[in-house]
Parts: structure tokens; C-alpha cells; sequence
């Protein structure tokens, strides 16, 4: 899903400079990376929403796609596929024949962000992107985001249009709260190579937290609870 403004945004001079500096690690050549804002894919009918942090550095950053060619999707599309969400295990370039089935993924930032650490201007900047998805989605029911910031951010894009208070909401593995808009909001720890290697996140965690997803996707419009 092609944004209004996306793909020449200029809007982030760190993040244009950054990704403009990144090496290719072989066996990649620089004019095989991607090295520009990074789009939204999947099924736009779906009920689900997942969006993560940024484009990873040789990950989304050189295929054009999220989570494609790198740990965080290596270890999350096997995991999609045996919940039935996408057609295939892996996921290794945007022309590589994977489909989502109800689900769609997309970022918090759009460019890779040095350290992997986007500013809270940069979390702004991309908040229009986010508004644009979420206005054609129009089945969506479930936004379920990776990372404490990313489930931040999805907070303050409501306070835009909502009055909520952040304390509120807090965040946690699985935490699951209803908006004002009346969708499910879920947070889930990311499914960063660092989570994974410390231990915060493994494969039952994240079916956990996709099975509820899934639960709360199906349920009749206005039941609560």
C-alpha cells in the first residue's frame, strides 16, 4: 500500500543521511538495497494490523519489505504461517511470492534509524503514514504492536483525535485494551534478534499473544470484555 507522500519523503534528514551510509554486506551489491522509506504490505481487508519498530539496516532497508531478510522476520513468519496469517515460512525478498491472509504489517518509522532508535520527532513525522493505514484498513479490528515505543506511538496517534491518558495504558507482554474507536489494542515484546537471544521473547510468547490476536479479530462487532 502506496502512501500519499511516502515514497519521496525527505521529512527526517538523519534518517535520509543514515540510510544513504549504510555499507551492503555481501554478497549484496549497494544497487540491490532498497534505501528508502519502507511501505506497508498484506491483505487490506484485514482484521489485524501488526506494525513494528523500523526498517532493519539489512533487513527492510534493503528489501524494500518488513521483516524481510532479517532475524526479527526470520523468527516471526514461520510463527505467522502456522496461525494461517501468510502463505509461506520465509520470507527473504519482496518479490518472493509470500502473501498475508488477514494481517497487515507495517512500521512505526519508515527509514532505518540509526541504533535503531527513532526520535520522537522521527515517531511524529511517520504518524501520518500510520492515520492513511489505518483510514484503508477498513475491516481492521486488532492493531497489535511490537515494542513498548511502537505501542506508545500508537497511543499518542489517538490522543490526536481521543482523550486518553497514556497511564493508562500500560505496557506489558500480551496487554490487550479496547480504544475509543472501539478496536483492540495489543503490545507485544519485539521480535528483535536482541529478545531472542536474551531470552524476552520466544516462539509460545509470540503464539500467545497471535492467538489473541486472532480470538479478538473474530469476535462480533461491540462485544467487549
Amino acid at each position: 500500500m502506496w502512501l500519499a507522500g511516502l515514497r519521496d519523503c525527505c521529512r527526517c534528514p538523519r534518517l535520509v543521511a543514515y540510510r544513504q551510509s549504510i555499507p551492503a554486506r555481501a554478497p549484496h551489491r549497494p544497487q540491490d538495497y532498497h534505501n528508502a522509506p519502507v511501505a506497508g504490505f498484506g491483505d487490506e481487508q484485514a482484521r489485524i494490523w501488526l506494525i513494528g519498530l523500523a526498517p532493519g539496516a539489512q533487513g527492510a532497508n534493503r528489501t524494500g519489505r518488513p521483516f524481510t531478510g532479517d532475524g526479527a522476520g526470520d523468527f516471526m513468519y514461520p510463527l505467522l504461517h502456522e496461525a494461517g496469517l501468510c502463505s509461506q515460512p520465509l520470507a527473504t525478498a519482496a518479490d518472493d511470492g509470500l502473501r498475508l491472509h488477514d494481517l497487515y504489517i507495517s512500521n512505526a518509522v519508515r527509514c532505518v534509524p540509526p541504533a535503531n532508535r527513532p526520535t520522537t520527532a522521527e515517531f511524529q513525522a511517520c504518524q501520518r503514514y500510520l492515520q492513511q493505514e489505518w483510514q484503508r484498513l477498513p475491516c481492521l479490528r486488532v492493531v497489535l504492536a511490537l515494542g513498548r515505543e511502537s505501542f506508545l506511538n500508537l497511543l499518542r496517534l489517538q490522543q490526536q483525535s481521543h482523550v486518553l491518558r497514556l497511564a493508562d495504558y500500560p505496557f506489558s507482554h500480551a496487554c490487550c485494551y479496547r480504544l475509543p474507536t472501539g478496536h483492540w489494542l495489543l503490545g507485544s515484546y519485539h521480535t528483535s534478534r536482541y529478545n531472542l537471544n536474551t531470552g524476552r521473547i520466544d516462539a509460545a510468547a509470540f503464539r500467545q499473544v497471535l492467538d489473541l490476536a486472532r480470538k479478538l479479530a473474530a469476535r462480533p462487532s461491540g462485544e467487549s470484555g
